[in-house]
């Protein structure tokens, strides 16, 4: 019987606010979304788990996250629903170098100077840098509770207990764990290499995080007199042509093309530095370009044939240099000022240019070597520039001493691309590395179990290790994991390896072996690494990294005068392992220790890795997934070829604006989602971001402007807001006769006892739940969406509930069937739409039920909330192909018959005559209630009509409709009939044409030639019935 709160009616619209706080709150209580590994481990379920891929703390969610967290909670959802034991993994990334500039610029608008101040108080002994980075924790703090606070108001059902932040203690963890490893193994080296330096956060990128910009430039051309070798001027000049004139001040060489006849006499000549004085020499190189004006090579068509060379400012310089041992001068300061102070010494005539901006010190030079007439042109130029992916600074190579991963190595590099699945691989793929494995699986091997979804972003995957270079880690930043290296600087190596064949003059290396033999003793093993430096000038810096949880040694080293590395790891380096560290890798059991929010630690890892899907966007293809794929198979598996760190990769579209523009703050074209959370409610937000979700590249949403709220919008969340109100009014109407006429218990009904309309119905749900799953598997969430729509929109809306509200309350089957029903499509609704399926499902589960055989639903472990009850699961043989192809043609006759009132202009209410007669006479008689029912018919009857009437065709059969008015306008009735025969005549005329094709006759399936056969004699048929009923009215 129904519950007291049942008999209260249901509120006329659905407003969101007034239901998903109440919604969330019961979710909640529930322990809905808490992950149970132990039923995984003991094969009471099959996993299902998704890492969130942890939005930066630097600032509030914005559209696309919520696309991409509405993907995710699809997945989870269902697969909850499915009977698998769910895990989504929330968190947050502390993102380096954008929340340290962040809260830079936030010191200085609130004029307190920035971090500059903080750095003048740590060099002062006043603990600048845990001043500072306790403010960006603060930072952090407020930012992470808002982005958490976003997820839930969006209806994201994550694990919240497990909520992980990539510089917690316990991922802290795995981050010095792995480092440790890499460095133990020879992994991770330091080396002094060019970098991609970006001069406003001052800091070293890795080349993955340099965006390449076109800009409008110039192409300098500039001379430099030949000398000979006193250093006295020949007479003789060279031009060298560069987009960048202020490096010149660290040209080290001039190289021409060896096999350039007109230039290669000037090889072994040498040229000095207007200015500097430099006097370098003319080299021979097959790098260089030789000239030609009318090449469609731009490098070609500007090459002046000499080209300058700076090693220490560019990367085809540095390896000119190398492949020359030529000197490497570093001109600039960290700021990208010119400067003296970092290795240049022979300034000579050129200081004018010293503590001049690198675009100042450009137009300097320009005006020094055009006043001095060594200026030979200037050309405009359009090229790209890498720009730093967060300050947008144009980046600068720059010579530093950097820590380095070698993911070149193939027990990285390899192992990543292995992982993915054989025909997703490419025929170069992997077998030109050295020391690559074979390329395909071996049985029982971790290979080729990674697919990419689209596949064509696997291409995009194994480009980017084909082209891979070593992994620049370090960031000159305070707030990250600081790097767990303790150095000092020895005359001599302290590792006794190093003594066994080398002679040190006379000093005493045992005294030296005695100093650091406490380094060597058997319980430091395991527990240091330490790799040796030789230095320029004859002194070694011995570099020891300290396993995680030796704080004594770390200490004993600091006494020792030893110093830790003041910088800290690339962002996504610990990004790289999220996939381990979110589960208590290293130490599980230690993880349990160190929170108190859950403690199944153990169990995690086993249970859950690797994951089921990760779904993320394209741009970070390289930045993450390959470095998590590197990560998770080199520190799981036996001898580093462990598992992938999940099954597929979902690569969502990027959501734009109506003119292809990404969303961004600066253009003022960016949707917050929680202002379409206010405006629609989560579940229209939600609808509309799965149902844009196709499989191209790209989506667009137009953008418009709020007058009333001044907050931008786009038109399209009203598509998800109609389909929540239309799922609402249709409930309404359903639970309103359910309660009035409630269901009696009793056995599970056998499909045949049923009415067409409703063996047509469950039909329609077996064949939606089937179209769903499949989209589902596949990520096609637009499919998703669309399947969604149709069935509640055109089949349970439109056809259903309108063809039973004759008979609905005197059918105790049809209620039975009415209520699983609904309750099936709040089911397939709900990872959509989570927040309106629940509050329906609690006003519906309070209704008596009674079964349909074969109709059943998944196991789960609970169903005290529709997000934890079982997903459709009806068996195929309820899928009525006879009922549907019965009520498909009502369906077609209906749609005739509303076709000629709309013509005819026939009000809404009036009841009108269906004349029918012939061999369907009997079929239309037997649909009778239900043409009735849809098309606003009065009477079914074999006789003719006696008045004015209108004729249409029915599968080639004439028919009339009367009383449609007092009399039918023949004349309006006329062009009717005159225009359906015209579209007639063209669709046969294409089909004609299409049949008479050889190419289609021969080479078409048999089955699909033959539907086009007798589509065309159908049509046939209904011309001619058109022209008898066109011709009656003469």
């Amino acid at each position: 019987m129904p519950t007291d709160s049942a008999q209260t009616p249901m509120s006329k619209a659905y407003t969101p606010a007034e239901h998903e706080s109440r919604v969330w709150d019961k979710w909640i209580r529930a322990n809905a979304f808490h992950a149970d590994p132990a039923r995984v481990l003991t094969g009471d379920a099959q996993p299902y788990s998704i890492l969130i891929p942890p939005p930066n703390v630097t600032a509030a969610l914005h559209l696309g996250h919520a696309l991409n967290n509405s993907i995710q909670d699809i997945l989870i959802r269902a697969h909850r629903m499915m009977g698998f034991e769910t895990l989504w993994m929330p968190g947050t990334d502390h993102a380096g170098i954008a929340t340290q500039t962040m809260v830079d610029k936030k010191l200085k608008a609130e004029g307190k100077g920035g971090i500059a101040e903080y750095k003048k108080k740590e060099l002062a002994g006043e603990n600048g840098r845990e001043q500072f980075t306790q403010l960006v924790q603060d930072f952090k703090d407020e930012y992470e509770a808002r982005i958490t606070d976003q997820l839930k108001k969006m209806g994201c059902s994550c694990d919240y207990e497990r909520q992980r932040f990539t510089m917690d203690d316990i991922c802290a963890r795995a981050v010095r764990e792995a480092f440790f490893q890499l460095f133990k193994d020879g992994l991770i080296e330091r080396g002094k290499r060019l970098v991609n330096w970006d001069p406003v956060t001052q800091t070293a990128l890795a080349d993955d995080e340099v965006e390449m910009e076109d800009i409008d430039s110039h192409f300098w051309y500039m001379k430099y007199p030949v000398v000979d070798n006193s250093g006295n001027e020949t007479g003789e000049f060279v031009t060298v042509a560069t987009t960048r004139p202020e490096t010149y001040l660290g040209d080290t060489a001039v190289a021409v093309n060896p096999n350039d006849p007109e230039r290669a006499k000037f090889i072994g000549k040498s040229v000095k530095l207007p200015f500097v004085n430099r006097v370098i020499p003319v080299i021979g190189d097959d790098y260089v370009v030789a000239p030609d004006p009318e090449s469609s090579d731009s490098k070609a068509k500007y090459a002046s044939g000499f080209l300058k060379v700076t090693p220490a400012h560019d990367p085809n310089d540095y390896m000119i240099g190398q492949r020359h041992n030529l000197p490497i001068i570093n001109i600039m300061a960290p700021d990208a000022s010119i400067s003296d102070k970092h290795g240049w010494e022979d300034v000579g005539d050129a200081q004018r240019f010293l503590g001049l901006s690198r675009e100042d010190a450009r137009v300097a030079v320009e005006a020094a070597f055009r006043d001095a007439n060594l200026l030979a042109d200037k050309k405009l130029y359009s090229h790209a520039v890498g720009h730093s992916y967060r300050s947008h600074a144009p980046v600068e190579p720059y010579l530093s001493d950097q820590w380095y991963c070698r993911v070149t190595d193939d027990r990285l590099r390899g192992n990543a691309q292995r992982c993915l699945v054989p025909d997703q691989r490419t025929e170069q793929s992997i077998k030109d590395w050295p020391d690559s494995r074979p390329k395909m699986d071996t049985p029982g091997s971790n290979d080729g179990t990674m697919t990419f979804h689209p596949s064509r972003y696997a291409k995009t995957y194994e480009t980017w290790h084909d082209n891979l270079r070593d992994w620049c880690i370090s960031r000159q930043l305070w707030w990250g994991h600081r790097i767990p290296v303790w150095s000092k600087v020895t005359s001599f190596p302290i590792d006794p390896k190093a003594y066994s064949d080398r002679d040190w003059s006379g000093n005493s290396a045992p005294s030296l072996e005695q100093k650091y033999e406490h380094l060597w003793k058997p319980e430091y093993q395991g527990v240091l690494a330490i790799h040796e430096q030789a230095n320029a000038d004859g002194t070694w810096t011995s570099h020891i990294c300290v396993k995680p949880g030796n704080e004594e040694f770390e200490r004993e080293l600091e006494s020792d005068a030893y110093t830790q590395d003041p910088d800290v790891l690339d962002t996504w380096f610990s990004s790289a392992l999220w996939p381990l560290s979110t589960m208590g890798w290293p130490n599980p059991e230690a993880a349990n220790n160190d929170d108190d929010r859950a403690d199944d630690f153990p169990a995690l890892l086993a249970a859950y890795n690797p994951t089921s899907v990760l779904t993320t966007a394209r741009e970070i293809i390289t930045l993450w997934v390959s470095r998590m794929a590197m990560f998770n198979r080199y520190f799981l598996g036996d001898k580093h070829a462990g598992r992938a760190p999940f099954k597929d990769v979902f690569i969502h579209a990027m959501i734009q604006d109506g003119e292809g523009r990404k969303m961004s703050k600066s253009l003022g074209n960016g949707v917050d989602p929680l202002d379409i959370i206010d405006s629609h409610g989560a579940d229209a937000m939600r609808f509309t971001l799965c149902q844009m979700t196709t499989q191209t590249q790209d989506v667009r949403m137009p953008v418009e402007l709020d007058e009333k709220t001044g907050k931008n919008t786009s038109p399209k969340f009203d598509i998800g807001r109609n389909l929540c109100n239309k799922l609402w009014n249709a409930s309404k109407f359903a639970i309103m006769m359910l309660e009035s006429n409630p269901i009696e218990p009793g056995m599970d009904i056998d499909p045949q006892d049923l009415s067409l309309i409703d063996r047509w119905m469950l039909s329609r749900i077996v064949h939606a739940t089937n179209a769903i799953n499949t989209s589902l598997r596949k990520y096609q969430f637009k499919d998703y969406a669309d399947a969604i729509y149709d069935l509640l929109w055109r089949d349970f809306c439109d056809w259903y509930l309108e063809s039973i509200k004759p008979t609905v309350a005197t059918d105790p089957n049809q209620r039975a069937v009415l209520r699983l029903v609904l309750d099936s499509i709040l089911r397939l609704m709900h990872p959509v739409t989570p927040f309106i399926t629940e509050t329906i499902f609690e006003r519906l589960e309070s209704i008596p039920s009674r079964g349909v055989i074969g109709f059943n639903h998944s196991e789960t472990r609970s169903s005290d909330t529709l997000c934890q009850s079982g997903w459709p699961e009806p068996i195929d043989e309820l899928r009525d192909e006879v009922a549907e192809d019965a009520f498909g043609r009502v369906q077609s006759l209906v749609s005739a018959i509303r076709e000629v009132r709309a013509h005819n202009k026939v009000i809404a209410k009036r009841q009108i005559v269906l004349h029918v007669a012939g061999k369907l006479a009997d079929d239309v008689q037997r649909w009778s209630p239900l043409v009735e029912t849809n098309a606003g018919i009065r009477e079914v009857t074999s006789d003719a009509p006696g008045g004015s009437s209108a004729a249409f065709t029915f599968e080639g059969a004439e028919y009339h409709l009367s009383d449609l008015a007092d009399a039918v306008d023949a004349s309006v009735e006329r062009e009717r009939l005159q225009k359906e025969l015209d579209g007639l005549d063209k669709s046969i005329k294409g089909i004609e044409g299409r049949l008479s094709n050889p190419g289609y006759v021969d080479k078409a399936p048999a089955h699909l030639v033959q539907q086009t056969r007798d589509q065309l004699a159908q049509l046939v048929k209904d011309r001619e019935a058109t022209r008898a009923a066109l011709d009656k009215l003469g």
